[in-house]
């Protein structure tokens, strides 16, 4: 006769509580290895829990606030590394901006150098009234008189003579010049220095045109070349000074007349009228000082 098998007969109470023991020891030992392994915070008793009612349907895991990846680890040394790093950054973006924006600055500058039309005006003023000359005398020809020039000067007189530049001649450029009281009729050139004087009456370049608001101003020699400036001490204030362009004839008043040291270049300054300054030698054929008469702008005429 055949032994017959022994068969396990289990309720199905114990078949229940059997897999769910099972299945918590199951889920104990996943969760102890997440937490050894750094990737879970420890949990709460009670953040999961089988549902004794229902063994066969697993473990429920309920939401818990504080389960979540362990953040990383950084050391202090390391943030103070990536703090350096990015303020290095801010400053190296900083530093192409300020020089990108002064380039353009440059340029801007560059541009308006070469776009700039050269003035006529020289760079320095004049030390020295113009018509400065050594009388003549037996024997002895005039001759400028560097000797009125203060020594210190007479650098800075050269460096400004070689920065004057000729203007371009216009319709409203002095031509000539007309003194009624003293029977005067002379040309005007542009220019003041020894040369340009040899030619007649010279307009100092810079100085404003007739009938301009500014100081126009004209020189001559008083005895040499033609002695066109010999008796402005004649002159008196009310008599006429007439200047002529191409166009105009512009009549100026005589305001007044006074005798200066070479050296007194105040009356060449510029005013805010339109006025006229005459310079020349002074006393005739000794030429110690200047005689300057002044004058104002009454009048416009036709040239015709």
């Amino acid at each position: 006769m055949a032994k017959k098998s022994k068969t396990l007969h289990l309720e199905e109470g114990e078949l229940r509580r059997m897999l769910l023991e099972r299945r918590t020891a199951d889920r104990k030992r996943r969760v102890a290895a997440y937490a050894q392994a750094g990737e879970l915070l420890p949990l709460d008793a009670e953040a999961t829990e089988g549902v004794v009612a229902e063994p066969l349907a697993g473990t429920r895991i309920h939401a818990d606030a504080d389960l979540r990846l362990a953040p990383p680890k950084t050391s202090r040394a390391r943030l103070w590394v990536e703090r350096s790093l990015l303020v290095i950054e801010l400053l190296a973006v900083a530093g192409l901006g300020y020089i990108f924006l002064n380039g353009l600055d440059l340029l801007g500058q560059l541009n308006t150098e070469v776009n700039t039309t050269p003035s006529a005006a020289p760079l320095l003023g004049p030390v020295v009234l113009p018509s400065g000359h050594t009388a003549p005398s037996a024997g002895n020809a005039a001759a400028p008189n560097e000797a009125e020039i203060p020594e210190h000067l007479r650098p800075l007189v050269q460096a400004y003579t070689a920065a004057l530049v000729l203007p371009t001649p216009g319709p409203e450029q002095a031509l000539g010049i007309s003194i009624p009281r003293l029977g005067l009729n002379a040309p005007v050139v542009q220019g003041d220095d020894w040369e340009a004087l040899k030619r007649g009456v010279g307009q100092h370049i810079g100085s404003a045109n007739p009938g301009e608001n500014g100081n126009l101003v004209l020189s001559g020699h008083n005895d040499i070349y033609g002695e066109v400036f010999r008796h402005l001490d004649q002159l008196e204030p009310g008599d006429e000074i007439v200047i002529l362009t191409a166009e105009t004839r512009y009549v100026y008043t005589v305001t007044q007349r006074q005798l200066v040291a070479p050296t007194f270049v105040e009356v060449m300054f510029p005013t805010t009228d339109a006025t006229i300054t005459l310079i020349s030698c002074y006393p005739y054929m000794i030429n110690t000082q200047r005689i300057i008469i002044k004058g104002e702008l009454s009048g416009i005429r036709s040239a015709s």
